[in-house]
């Protein structure tokens, strides 16, 4: 789509921004439909909001997919799911009042942690199994969709009827409906569905200009893809998730995030079978591991995180949100040696 060095930089930013811009504007708008549909914030971040600051992500890995790229495509994916949970650390950062874990307490958010633990562990077990693909598509690859669905159906159960409370406190942020939101439901779906679209198309362009600086700077896949388009495709995520917590929307921002994340599972799984040369998880670089094996153990640290509800931290930031900063620096720099 570009030809040179200069028109993708220049597109790269130009997406970038646009993706700030449109992510800054879904994140009210989606608070304002949580409460005039009644969804709540828990359920209309993991269905809806989720897939929507996907979208770049989708749009960039499956077009890395389709043009034969899969460390391209698997390591932005997979580096978008380790950024989008070190963004729950700096949204820590800047909650100040107490750790946005324990604010933003909820049974939902306890299980979409597990969910991803379980879903991230499906296309590593893959690596370690033959290289056979059914009409181009590798046996893990639906087993990823169904995973997925039925964990949704398991997070929909604990929404409606859950069977484990969280203990309130005066630091407690409830999912509380604001029904003095003005006007017309149909004008605030156009407004969302119109920044939807635009975020998508954004990843697009974002993707094809990351492959021509790759080209032209002679960058591995895996640094693009792992930094700079992760980070990005990315940037949706820790847009609204910052607006949402300023707008005091906290159930929102965190299951954004783990939404996201178990959402990108099913990016990985159209990555597959847009990948024409066979299995994606045999093709790509060994490396590609360290992103989701990282990402599990962020997972984990911020389930045991929202578990345990530290109020305060040193700083005010929780033990958490402190470790996955350091966990993803630390695979940061060996993922950069190691390519």
């Amino acid at each position: 789509m570009f030809t040179s060095l200069t028109p993708s930089i220049i597109a790269f930013s130009v997406a970038a921004l646009v993706i700030i811009i449109a992510g800054t504007q879904l994140a009210r708008l989606a608070d304002r439909l949580a409460d005039q549909t009644g969804l709540g914030e828990a359920l209309f971040g993991v269905l809806l909001l989720a897939g929507v600051t996907s979208l770049p992500d989708f749009a960039a890995t499956l077009s890395a997919a389709v043009d034969s790229r899969p460390d391209l495509a698997m390591s932005n994916v997979m580096g978008s799911m380790a950024v989008n949970l070190v963004f729950l650390g700096v949204a820590d950062i800047v909650y100040r009042k107490a750790n946005l874990e324990h604010a933003a307490a909820s049974s939902v958010n306890l299980m979409l942690a597990g969910l991803l633990i379980v879903l991230l562990t499906l296309p590593l077990l893959a690596v370690f199994t033959p290289s056979i693909t059914l009409l181009n598509v590798h046996p893990i690859t639906p087993v990823i969709v169904a995973a997925y669905l039925f964990g949704l159906h398991l997070v929909l159960r604990t929404q409606t009827r859950p069977m484990w409370f969280p203990r309130q406190t005066n630091q407690t942020v409830s999912d509380e409906p604001d029904k003095h939101h003005h006007g017309s439901l149909t004008t605030v779906w156009l407004g969302f569905i119109s920044m939807a679209i635009l975020t998508g198309a954004a990843g697009w362009v974002l993707m094809e200009a990351a492959k021509e600086i790759a080209d032209d700077t002679g960058m591995s896949d895996t640094i693009v893809g792992g930094l700079l388009t992760a980070l990005a495709t990315s940037t949706p995520e820790l847009v609204t998730t910052i607006a949402a917590i300023r707008i005091g929307a906290l159930t929102l921002a965190v299951s954004n995030i783990f939404g996201t994340n178990c959402f990108n599972m099913l990016v990985v799984a159209a990555a597959d079978a847009g990948y024409s040369e066979g299995s994606i998880y045999h093709d790509m670089a060994p490396v590609q591991m360290t992103w989701g094996l990282v990402s599990i153990l962020m997972a984990a640290i911020l389930l045991l995180g929202m578990v345990r509800r530290e109020t305060y931290g040193i700083g005010r930031i929780g033990f958490e949100s402190a470790l996955i900063l350091a966990v993803y620096t630390i695979a940061l720099g060996l993922v950069m040696v190691g390519s």
